[in-house]
């Protein structure tokens, strides 16, 4: 399949957890907080690659620049202390926005020092807590820690889990949904298939409860609202898989039950690379042939963006793919670059009219080592994929 590629002189490619001083950043989560135009960054900092070297949850902030509008101005790196449990490491940053009450909520992991994942789905056996904290202030204060684990009582039947990793999302009718991923103990053997479902909280958001699992094998995951052919919100759902192409599945009832989306025989348009790689989704509304104006589109329609590394085998070349059909799995374009080289995970937000940013993982020499970011609009990935 050709690719196309938005040219250098259409991106300006921007560092945002830079590998130094012998830390690594992984695992990007992004959120635009559209009240006062401003970006929230979030990343692991780890001692090594390896996902057991995992320490703690870094962060910056971003502006927009009214004179160039493919620059961001990121703030200084910023340690997100409150996100920690006592012998624990901190994993897989997923902001949720409340945007009435202004509360940003950040879910994430801890998992017990010296737990491999791997181990966990072995013994069956699970290291990992479900926790958040929140923020009104994008971040220059956060609450006290929150752990969800005693409360849900799933939890104690899976071998281990994560959330996201990457943004949630709230709905039309309030409700905040964070996705979700976990390998359930199966009696007799290790638990070595994960489903992705949803966790989710209506207001005043003090009650949280996990929808039903997907019925098809499904890992990391984000999730995005869009309508339906009806008119209706459905809640859509892009998961990691290791059967060579994403899961694609769509909810009725807001994030409760997921039923698999599935296009004409053969014609998976989103493959996978390798043993699988989180990509990211995002849903926006319908651009005018005159997108990237000034003024906002006004539309009922939703479409979809979705970045993932484009190659088959490896994590490289970062692709941005968009839909304009929300009920047809086959209408997804072929990709056009927005990344060349060494890629992996990403995290795409919506700034408005008809701009994204995208973060993303990227690395010197052959290793997925630090963190950028990329600002691009509809119009470009429309060229790039030669709409």
């Amino acid at each position: 399949m050709e690719i196309g590629i938005l040219k250098d002189n259409q991106l300006q490619e921007q560092p945002v957890f830079d590998y130094q001083d012998g830390c690594v950043y992984r695992i990007p989560a992004l959120f635009y907080n559209r009240n006062n135009q401003t970006l929230l960054a979030f990343a692991e900092k780890r001692k090594t690659l390896k996902d057991s070297d995992a320490e703690k949850l870094v962060m910056k902030t971003g502006k927009l620049k009214e004179d160039d509008p493919n620059e961001i101005q990121w703030s200084e790196l910023k340690e997100v202390g409150n996100a920690l449990l006592p012998g624990h490491r901190t994993m897989n940053p997923c902001p949720v926005y409340e945007e009435k009450e202004n509360t940003l909520y950040l879910f994430f992991i801890c998992v017990e020092n010296g737990s491999e994942e791997m181990c966990q789905i072995n013994s069956g056996c699970n290291k990992a807590r479900l926790c958040y904290i929140t923020t009104t202030d994008d971040g220059e204060n956060w609450s006290a820690l929150t752990d969800l684990t005693p409360k849900l009582h799933e939890i104690r039947g899976w071998a281990t889990f994560a959330v996201g990793p990457g943004h949630g999302l709230q709905t039309q009718s309030g409700r905040l949904i964070v996705p979700v991923y976990a390998y359930p103990n199966k009696p007799g053997s290790c638990a070595s298939t994960s489903y992705a479902l949803a966790l989710y909280a209506d207001h005043p958001y003090t009650e949280w409860k996990f929808g039903n699992m997907l019925e098809t094998e499904s890992g990391e995951c984000q999730m995005a609202e869009l309508l339906d052919d009806e008119g209706n919100y459905v809640v859509y759902c892009n998961a990691r898989s290791t059967k060579g192409h994403r899961v694609e599945a769509v909810s009725q009832n807001k994030g409760v039950d997921f039923a698999k989306q599935t296009g004409s025989e053969g014609s998976e348009k989103l493959v996978e690379t390798g043993d699988g790689c989180q990509g990211s989704v995002v849903s926006f509304p319908a651009q005018s042939e005159d997108a990237d104006t000034k003024a906002e589109h006004n539309s009922n329609n939703t479409w979809r963006l979705y970045t993932h590394p484009t190659h088959v085998g490896n994590r490289v070349d970062l692709g941005v793919y968009l839909n304009k059909s929300p009920q047809d799995p086959d209408k997804w374009s072929k990709p056009c670059k927005i990344k060349e080289g060494i890629s992996g995970y990403s995290d795409l937000a919506y700034v408005g009219k008809g701009w994204f940013v995208c973060l993303m993982e990227r690395g010197e020499g052959e290793e997925l080592n630090q963190i950028s970011s990329v600002m691009f609009s509809y119009s470009q990935v429309e060229q790039g994929i030669g709409q």
